[in-house]
């Protein structure tokens, strides 16, 4: 990585932890480029404004999900042909994930820029929302290979369902970091892995 790009990386990482830690507003240009290490005039060599810091951010954070998601997924695809298993496995893999982290998860950036809507233009609302959307997408192809083979076993709409995933998960960072339970959100999964269980296979 070239020193630019390692300079770029790095008011990333400090804006995000920033923003994640108190906020988008109380999150400054000023404490991010003296913790960086740079001058005014390098933050803004890297970024037009304060806005355009959080365009990437955000598309930066989503793109890291998105690949941890597929990343597990592909683990589970190799170890299943069962669309019903593959899930079963994506899950406990992910929670595994989730209980071997040692610190407090970091959060979500998408919650923390929705708690402050008010401070992004539509492009941003639209990229967070394109977020949930593409999540729910990824989960529902999953969730509507396994219903064909295994229908289930109460009506339940397969878009709610996927998108309970996300709302485990976001819910169990609020509980993370509110309880100060690092296995919280692997616990949480397992329950949810138990459901899928009841709701799919046969009698």
């Amino acid at each position: 990585m070239r020193k630019g790009e390692q300079t770029r990386e790095r008011i990333c990482q400090i804006a995000e932890r920033g923003i994640l830690s108190k906020g988008y507003v109380a999150t400054s240009i000023e404490e991010i480029i003296v913790e960086a290490g740079i001058t005014k005039s390098g933050f803004f060599y890297h970024f037009k404004d304060k806005l355009d810091l959080a365009r990437v951010l955000l598309e930066r954070y989503v793109e890291n999900d998105t690949a941890f998601f597929e990343e597990i997924f592909d683990r589970a695809d190799e170890l299943s042909d069962d669309p019903l298993q593959r899930m079963l496995i994506f899950l406990k893999l992910y929670s595994e994930k989730m209980t071997e982290v040692e610190v407090s998860h970091p959060g979500c950036l998408i919650a923390s820029y929705c708690y402050q809507d008010n401070q992004f233009n539509n492009d941003i609302r639209k990229m967070m929302a394109d977020a949930m959307f593409s999540w729910r997408d990824m989960f529902r192809q999953r969730f509507t290979e396994i219903a064909e083979k295994y229908p289930p076993r109460e009506d339940v709409d397969l878009d709610d369902l996927a998108d309970t995933v996300s709302t485990m998960v976001e819910g169990g960072i609020i509980m993370v970091k509110v309880l100060k339970q690092e296995d919280i959100i692997g616990r949480q999964t397992m329950i949810f892995r138990s459901l899928i269980k009841t709701l799919f296979v046969p009698t």
